[in-house]
């Protein structure tokens, strides 16, 4: 396969990703004359998606621009794994496009993301586990949240294994000390 042609493959899968919104029409169709009635200083409108229509605002985690991330800079080993990785900013700015479209809870799926970006996967996976019926005890799910909250800032997800830890509490879903 020709360099251009994987290029332009990986430019449309990222181009089709800033479409997954469900249902038929993009955020920016559903949101129509919303932008501006939000305060946001995205438009969904005409921002949306960001990686086609305000590629400018997209940086990797390296700082690399989007327009950087070609076929070409990956074979000569200018791109690495930690360039392609979501950053916390992109998730944010998705997130406010997403409340200007009306859907505050995939906008708080986004924040909720742009959090753990800065937990390392391990920690991630570790966490997931945990949150698992009859994996952990009350004590050890809020020593998570604290650590999600003190070590990484993460507060909206450190009130999630919260709120978990209480509603396994009262099903009886908590591991026995």
């Amino acid at each position: 396969m020709d360099a251009r042609y994987i290029e332009q493959l990986v430019r449309e899968v990222l181009k089709q990703m800033g479409n997954v919104a469900g249902g038929e029409n993009t955020p920016a169709e559903e949101a129509g004359t919303q932008a501006g009635k939000t305060g946001c200083d995205l438009d969904p409108g005409k921002d949306y998606p960001l990686a086609e229509k305000r590629p400018e605002l997209i940086r990797t985690a390296t700082g690399k621009k989007l327009q950087d991330l070609t076929i070409e800079n990956v074979l000569n080993g200018k791109i690495t794994p930690q360039d392609v990785r979501i950053t916390a900013d992109a998730l944010l700015m998705q997130a406010r496009i997403a409340e200007a479209c009306g859907r505050k809870q995939l906008a708080q799926n986004f924040r909720r993301a742009a959090e753990l970006t800065g937990v390392p996967d391990e920690r991630i996976l570790e966490i997931y586990n945990a949150l698992r019926p009859y994996r952990s005890t009350k004590a050890e799910l809020l020593a998570i949240a604290d650590e999600l909250e003190h070590k990484y800032g993460a507060r909206i997800n450190a009130a999630f294994v919260r709120e978990a830890a209480d509603v396994y509490e009262r099903r009886g879903r908590l591991r026995s000390a």
